[in-house]
C-alpha cells in the first residue's frame, strides 16, 4: 500500500506555463464514492488506464491502492461512472526540487485550474511558486471525487449540483 501525501492550491495567472516539462490528457470518473473512500478509473492519453482506491479524507495523507487495467475495461467502467467524467490536461512543472502537477480542467469544470505537489513526508515543506493562489488542501470540494460527484464549477466558483 502506498501513501498519498499532497498539498493542493488554486492557480492564478499563467506564469507556470513557461516551466512546463510535460503534459498528459486525462479522463477520470468514480464507480464508488463515500465520505472517506473512493474507487476511481483514469485513462491517460487514451493509451493506459488505472483503477485507484483511496481511503482517508481531510488530511494530507491517504492510503492509495493503484492497479493498471485494460483501456477497454476503463472505458466501460467510465460509462457507468457516478456523476460526471472529469476531463483535464495535467502539466508537470518542476520547481525547486519538487514537481507540481497543474490540472487545467475542461468540459463541465472549464476554467478551474488546480496545482498539487506530492511529498515524501507530511513534514516536507516545498517552496511555493508565486503563481499559486489560495491553498485548498483538505477542502473536499476541490477533490476530484467531489468535482465528479457533488460540485460544479463556473466563473463564480464551486456550487452543489442539483
Amino acid at each position: 500500500m502506498a501513501k498519498e501525501i499532497e498539498r493542493k492550491f488554486l492557480v492564478r495567472g499563467e506564469a507556470w506555463r513557461s516551466a512546463v516539462a510535460s503534459k498528459s490528457v486525462l479522463k477520470q470518473g468514480y464507480v464508488a464514492s463515500m465520505d472517506d473512500r473512493s474507487v476511481r478509473i483514469r485513462i491517460l492519453d487514451e493509451k493506459t488506464a488505472r483503477l485507484t482506491m483511496k481511503i482517508g479524507r481531510g488530511t494530507l495523507t491517504r492510503d492509495e491502492f493503484e492497479y493498471e487495467i485494460p483501456v477497454s475495461d476503463a472505458e466501460e467502467l467510465l460509462g457507468n461512472a457516478i456523476g460526471i467524467v472529469i476531463e483535464k490536461t495535467r502539466y508537470r512543472v518542476p520547481y525547486e526540487g519538487f514537481v507540481w502537477e497543474v490540472d487545467v480542467f475542461a468540459g463541465a469544470h472549464r476554467g478551474l485550474i488546480i496545482a498539487e505537489v506530492e511529498m515524501g513526508a507530511e513534514t516536507d515543506s516545498p517552496p511555493l511558486p508565486a503563481w499559486l493562489g489560495r491553498e485548498v488542501t483538505g477542502d473536499f470540494r476541490y477533490s476530484n471525487q467531489a468535482l465528479a460527484t457533488e460540485f460544479e464549477y463556473d466563473r463564480h466558483g464551486l456550487s452543489h449540483t442539483a
